[in-house]
């Protein structure tokens, strides 16, 4: 086994990083584990959450996998005490669980953007209230949202994924004022990825799932619309989330981290 090689940026801190299965959320796992954290992965894929938590292992870290839906406020209920009752507390939520679904705005069903909807905002409004309480009686706490660069700026055919990312990046600022306002010791920020290549890109157009069409290269997009052309990885976005979670950036609450190669600049 390889012995896990970080600084302990995040050393004794317990983490719950939704969406953990794979992508950005996995290398979030990653990266927190290696530098000392105990995280917890939540996902509703369940085989690739258990990889997620080999993977940690492997590499020396520490972690466990929960099933979660994020939509569902019971879950949360049962998931925060889970976590604070085995492990002592609460300090870290990455609220990355996510979907992006695309499409013009006359095609979209009502159920696709309730759903988009629940999972991209209703979940963190979830994860957001029943972590503060924990994090409170923890003594500090670090709640990072993950956003996006559409969260920024619109995008043609994107309009509801706007609209959820929109509403991630403003609900933060909101809560983070709260959290200071009230004197609870609780961090929230938003981390704002712009071309990441992740399973994503393959499930933005479900209404082309047939034919295949609904697949979009990020490499490409990349290419045609980032200064230097370079595609981002989800470790990029997990550096990022690593220096929120840890106290090397204590004196931040209430802001962005843009992480898009200059995208949206």
């Amino acid at each position: 086994m390889t012995k896990a090689s970080g600084d302990g940026r995040v050393a004794g801190k317990v983490a719950i990083i939704t969406g953990g299965a794979s992508g950005i959320g996995r290398s979030c796992a990653l990266r927190l584990a290696e530098e000392g954290a105990l995280v917890v992965v939540t996902d509703i894929q369940d085989d690739l959450g258990a990889e997620t938590v080999a993977a940690v292992r492997d590499r020396g870290g520490t972690a466990e996998y929960v099933h979660h839906d994020v939509t569902e406020e019971p879950a949360w209920i049962d998931v925060v005490a889970a976590v604070v009752s085995r492990h002592g507390g609460l300090h870290v939520l990455v609220n990355n669980a996510g979907i992006g679904i695309g499409g013009s705005i006359v095609d979209m069903t009502l159920a696709d953007w309730q759903r988009q909807q629940a999972i991209n905002l209703d979940g963190v409004f979830l994860g957001v209230k029943h972590s503060i309480p924990a994090m409170s009686d923890s003594g500090s706490g670090s709640i990072i949202n993950m956003s996006s660069v559409a969260g920024l700026k619109g995008s043609a055919s994107l309009a509801a994924y706007n609209a959820t990312k929109g509403g991630v990046r403003l609900f933060t600022k909101g809560v983070a004022l709260e959290c200071a306002n009230n004197q609870w010791p609780v961090r929230v920020n938003s981390v704002h990825p712009g071309i990441i290549d992740t399973p994503i890109w393959t499930k933005l157009n479900p209404e082309f799932q047939e034919d295949g069409s609904h697949e979009i290269s990020p490499a490409a997009v990349a290419a045609t619309s980032v200064p230097g052309g370079r595609l981002g990885t989800p470790f990029d976005v997990a550096n990022g989330v690593l220096f929120l979670a840890s106290d090397d950036s204590s004196y931040i609450t209430g802001t962005e981290l843009v992480i898009d190669g200059g995208l949206s600049a």
